[in-house]
C-alpha cells in the first residue's frame, strides 16, 4: 500500500481532498469504512486527544491495522489536535500514521519551537506531521445556539505561514479560513475566507503559487458546498468532519433508543448508516471517490 505522503501529493496533482473523519467508538468506524469501500476512497480516521483516550490509542491502531487487512484500501489514523509532545510520541510509538500537533493558543515562536522537536521525533519515525498556523475560533465540536462569528485576528496569516514552513519542516499545514470546530445554529457555518487562501497560497509580489505543503481545512461540517469545492482547487488536500458524524450518529441513534428494541447491533444500524451516507456525502464532494 502507499503511504500518506504518496496520497497527498496525489491529491495535490489531481485537485481532490482527502476525507478525514474523526470516531469515537467502532460503530462510528463501521459507517466510515462502508462509504470509503463503496466509493474506492483513501480515507483518514482521526481521533482527538479526548477521543483517542476513550478509544485507546494501541486499539485505534489494530483497528486501522485489521481494515486495511480485510478491505485493501489506503486508511490512515491520525492524532488530531495534539496540544503535547509526550503525548504525540505516545501516538507515534502505537503506530499511528500522522500527528497533527495544534499550536495555536502559543505565540508563533513557540509554535514553531515545539513543532520542530514534533517533527524531528515523527520524521525519524516515518509518521507524518500536521502543523498549524492560525485559530479556528473554539475547541468544541457542537452546536451554536446563537450566531457564530469569525474573528478577524484568528484568520492565518500569510506571512506567518512563511516563517513557519521554513522553519519546521511540516508535511501537511492546517489553515484558518473561515471555519470553526461545529456548526452554526442556521446549520450553514460561514462561508470561507477563499480571499485569504489565496494570499496564503499566493506569492503576493508574483501572483505564483509558492506554497507547496499540502493545506488542511478544520471545521468541514456544515461549510457550503461550493466554498469546499473552490478551496480545493486552491490547494486544500485534507479536510477534517467530525459534528457532521456526531449528528447524523446521535440523531438515529436517539430515534432507535425510544424504541422498545434492546439489542445493541439493531440498534446501532440505523445510526451506523446514517454516518455512511455522511461520509458518502463528503467523500463525493471532496472528489476522493475512486483515487484508492
Amino acid at each position: 500500500m502507499k503511504n500518506l505522503k504518496y496520497y497527498f501529493k496525489k491529491a495535490q496533482k489531481e485537485k481532490f481532498a482527502i476525507g478525514q473523519f474523526n470516531f469515537s467508538d467502532w460503530s462510528q468506524v463501521k459507517g466510515i469504512l462502508a462509504g470509503a469501500k463503496n466509493l474506492r476512497s483513501p480515507v483518514i480516521l482521526g481521533t482527538s486527544e479526548g477521543e483517542s483516550k476513550f478509544v485507546g490509542l494501541r486499539q485505534a491502531v489494530a483497528m486501522r491495522d485489521i481494515l486495511r487487512k480485510e478491505t485493501g484500501l489506503p486508511i490512515f489514523l491520525n492524532l488530531d489536535h495534539g496540544k503535547s509532545l509526550d503525548y504525540l510520541k505516545e501516538a507515534i510509538l502505537a503506530g499511528y500514521d500522522m500527528v497533527h500537533f495544534d499550536g495555536s493558543k502559543l505565540t508563533l515562536d513557540e509554535n514553531i519551537k515545539i513543532s520542530k522537536k514534533v517533527v524531528a521525533y515523527a520524521h525519524k519515525k516515518g509518521v507524518v506531521v500536521e502543523g498549524e498556523v492560525g485559530r479556528f475560533g473554539t475547541d468544541a465540536s457542537r452546536l451554536y445556539t446563537e450566531k457564530f462569528e469569525i474573528k478577524e485576528e484568528d484568520l492565518t496569516q500569510p506571512q506567518e505561514v512563511l516563517k513557519y514552513l521554513l522553519a519546521t519542516d511540516v508535511d501537511i499545514l492546517a489553515v484558518s479560513i473561515g471555519t470553526f470546530h461545529g456548526i452554526d445554529i442556521s446549520g450553514v457555518s460561514p462561508r470561507l475566507r477563499l480571499d485569504r487562501l489565496k494570499e496564503i497560497v499566493n506569492n503576493p509580489t508574483t501572483g505564483k503559487y509558492d506554497i507547496k505543503v499540502p493545506l488542511v481545512l478544520h471545521g468541514g461540517s456544515g461549510t457550503p458546498e461550493e466554498d469546499i469545492k473552490a478551496s480545493i482547487t486552491l490547494g486544500i488536500c485534507k479536510i477534517n468532519i467530525n459534528t457532521d458524524i456526531r449528528l447524523a450518529f446521535a440523531k438515529n441513534l436517539k430515534l432507535q433508543l425510544d424504541t422498545n428494541e434492546i439489542v445493541p447491533y439493531k440498534y446501532l444500524a440505523k445510526a451506523i448508516n446514517a454516518v455512511q451516507i455522511v461520509v458518502e456525502e463528503k467523500l463525493r464532494l471532496f472528489g476522493s471517490e475512486n483515487k484508492a
